[in-house]
């Protein structure tokens, strides 16, 4: 194990979770796709960054170097920042500029790095100053709730929030079920029925785009190890 993680959840109504970890070896593992933002703090040799990460398109390779401390803030679906371009942050990482040792700029302040148990509070300021902001629409679309709106409204709120559209974040949230599915020891063929597939490809096909492996992977790498006593 290359990352050592421990995730809480949070009260604040803007994030998902909060994580903190360390590296202890070098890795480039796969990650999956990603729907949510994320502000990800780095301490390594001395050195601290915070970065946005937009959310991912599709699944890909990250790496990381051994002795990092890493401290993730992954944000509530429709959480986002107005004043930066999704557009701009999808498939990326974007390192914040330093205003001194212990602080960054964003949106013309600068602001002290977080840490593991003041990054509700950290977040809760971004709220108050109006740096981050949540868009309703995004979960009661996803949920089936009407909307007052047009279609052209939606997709606009969709995107400006998540860089996504409702039916791309759709897909990955599929492919994450069927993950979970394969993960509890659902058969592949009984996956395709649960998760919605026309077929054994079309699940192949989404897993690999969006979770980075095909339905045997997934199986094998959620077993047990075996280790030889």
């Amino acid at each position: 194990m290359s990352i050592i993680a421990e995730e809480r959840m949070s009260d604040s109504p803007y994030i998902e979770t909060i994580t903190h970890g360390r590296t202890v070896s070098d890795g480039s593992p796969m990650r999956p796709a990603e729907i949510h933002w994320h502000m990800v703090l780095v301490r390594h040799h001395g050195n601290v960054q915070l970065l946005v990460v937009g959310p991912w398109t599709s699944a890909g390779v990250i790496s990381y170097p051994e002795g990092a401390e890493i401290l993730w803030i992954r944000l509530k679906l429709g959480t986002f920042m107005p004043h930066l371009p999704t557009r701009n942050f999808l498939d990326v990482e974007t390192i914040l500029p330093a205003a001194a040792s212990q602080s960054f700029w964003l949106h013309g302040s600068a602001w002290q790095f977080p840490d593991h148990e003041n990054a509700d509070t950290f977040v809760d300021r971004l709220v108050r100053n109006d740096v981050l902001v949540c868009d309703p629409v995004v979960n009661a679309v996803l949920q089936g709730d009407p909307q007052e709106m047009s279609s052209r409204t939606v997709r606009h709120r969709f995107l400006q929030a998540t860089g996504l559209s409702a039916s791309h974040i759709r897909q990955i949230k599929r492919a994450q079920h069927a993950q979970a599915l394969l993960q509890q020891g659902v058969s592949i063929l009984d996956t395709v029925d649960e998760a919605g597939y026309f077929d054994q490809p079309h699940l192949t096909r989404s897993l690999k785009q969006f979770i980075g492996h095909t339905p045997t992977q997934i199986i094998r790498l959620s077993q047990p190890s075996l280790f030889a006593i």
